[in-house]
């Protein structure tokens, strides 16, 4: 596959490693070609480099690795290359407080599709450090960790689950684009309280036996 990546910071870089181990084609583009060029250097297998345009227009997938509040402007300007290209979107609008900027709003994910009306847009990778995605693979307690992917597109989707898969994650079916913004929510929630509360999240949840209360019988409440 070839995946054009939209930026040169740590989820860039710890994405795309486990893409170029793949055998996948990745390009790298960024404002800074500079840097562009370091990132594609340390992760070798022939990644190419360069500008935030040729990086959209050298991709089937296209990453946007860009921080919330820059990204939109960043899809729009590239548009036109972005056209048919299926753009995966992991970014996080969490702001000081652990607020969601998104609150009231459109999902980032939705703000990216408005941006580039001609891409198939997915949500995924959003809900974790950038240093788990380092992990190889990431599991915990035996279990693989799982990806909620949301799009709308089912060839853009199987695309995106075999690149889950890929940095040994098990893909998990979020729903349409319009559900993006409740993983975005989640992040916001879980974020605040893994680094606001040094709370563990996993807690919240019974097994999946109890999901619907002891004896799979639905709860009242």
């Amino acid at each position: 596959m070839r995946i054009g990546v939209l930026g040169t910071g740590a989820m860039a870089d710890a994405l795309a490693t486990h893409w170029v181990r793949a055998g996948h084609e990745v390009f790298v583009g960024g404002r800074d070609e500079g840097k562009a060029r370091r990132l594609a250097s340390r992760l070798g297998g022939g990644t190419g480099h360069g500008s935030l345009s040729a990086a959209a227009g050298a991709g089937d997938v296209v990453l946007a690795a860009l921080p919330y509040g820059v990204g939109a402007q960043v899809v729009g300007d590239l548009r036109a290359p972005l056209d048919g290209k299926v753009l995966l979107d992991c970014s996080n609008p969490v702001g000081p407080g652990f607020r969601l900027l998104t609150d009231g709003g459109p999902s980032a994910a939705r703000r990216l599709a408005d941006a580039a009306p001609g891409a198939r847009v997915v949500k995924a990778f959003n809900l974790c450090h950038e240093d788990v995605w380092r992990m190889s693979p990431p599991v915990f307690d035996g279990q693989r960790l799982a990806v909620p992917v949301c799009g709308d597109d089912d060839t853009a989707l199987a695309l995106v689950r075999e690149l889950v898969r890929d940095a040994g994650c098990e893909p998990l079916s979020g729903g349409g684009l319009d559900r993006a913004g409740l993983v975005e929510a989640t992040a916001a929630l879980f974020i605040g309280l893994w680094v606001g509360e040094a709370a563990d999240a996993r807690a919240m949840a019974p097994p999946l036996a109890f999901a619907t209360g002891p004896g799979g019988t639905p709860t009242d409440s």
